[in-house]
């Protein structure tokens, strides 16, 4: 995540959950360590995967304890193994202590997505077809789980409602058709937006054809209908496929020819990647 998008996007995120972990004070540290008390602690691997959002995780100490260090044996990106030592962070002991619940969940998420996404991806290797994302996230957590999608080594679909016209088939139904939406959402969107239309049958993909979409998403056809769809378009829009994108319907997509597979389930569904904070040791200790 670069430097503007973690302090203007991310930081205020990473304060909030702070703040809903600890209210006041975080009483079973306060009670047993001293303020002044440092150390340092242990980041683990506990299985395999591809690590993601190590500098979310060290935000997370800084912004309890700004003298608060993380040095990383990994970088961004990279493919971990189960027991591997990924680094360590030295703070206070208190900081340490009531950080470590919050820094794992965000390092945890988004490491587990960038894994999903980088297993998924690999699907579509040697292909013209990028895999992409979609916004089904949690909220408050989009500016995370969308970079993680982009470290795993897919792409993101739009980041939210600004970022482009999608007409789904509730917008279609309530602009009267497909040419009428595509015609309204011509007229009205700016003329740096993309048009996107969602479609379900051939005879709406022949509309939006018709209609001049730039994107065709042809969400929830089998095979057969896809494969004709395509032929359909014929090169006059891209062609997106959507529509309950798990890992093995994912792989039945590699060979169709199109431009863009997008999947929700690399986000909602992807597990979290197992990590733990361990072996902490206080180096100093002075009343």
């Amino acid at each position: 995540m670069n430097s503007v998008t973690l302090k203007l996007q991310a930081e205020p995120l990473i304060l909030s959950a702070l703040r809903e972990d600890i209210t006041s004070e975080d009483v079973t540290t306060a009670s047993v360590i001293g303020e002044k008390a440092t150390g340092e602690v242990r980041l683990i691997a506990k299985e395999d995967g591809v690590i993601c959002g190590l500098d979310v995780f060290a935000r997370n100490f800084e912004l309890l304890d700004p003298t608060a260090t993380c040095e990383f044996s990994v970088e961004e990106g990279a493919d971990v193994t189960a027991g591997q030592d990924l680094g360590c962070v030295r703070a206070h002991v208190r900081a340490l202590l009531s950080g470590e619940r919050v820094a794992l969940n965000y390092l945890q998420r988004m490491s587990g997505i960038a894994t999903a996404a980088r297993r998924m991806s690999a699907l579509f290797a040697g292909t013209r077809t990028r895999l992409v994302d979609t916004r089904k996230t949690c909220p408050n957590m989009r500016v995370f789980e969308k970079e993680a999608v982009r470290v795993g080594g897919a792409g993101n679909h739009r980041y939210n409602l600004s970022d482009g016209v999608l007409l789904k088939d509730n917008h279609i139904d309530a602009a009267g058709g497909v040419a009428k939406a595509v015609a309204a959402a011509r007229a009205y969107a700016p003329f740096v937006r993309k048009i996107e239309v969602e479609v379900e049958t051939i005879d709406q993909v022949r509309e939006a054809v018709d209609a001049g979409a730039d994107i065709i998403m042809l969400d929830n056809m089998d095979l057969d209908a896809m494969r004709e769809a395509i032929r359909v378009i014929d090169g006059a829009a891209e062609v997106e496929v959507s529509g309950n994108v798990t890992m093995k319907r994912a792989a039945r997509l590699a060979d169709l020819g199109v431009d863009y597979v997008s999947s929700g389930a690399i986000t909602h569904s992807a597990p979290i990647l197992d990590l733990s904070l361990k072996h902490l040791t206080v180096t100093s200790n002075p009343c």
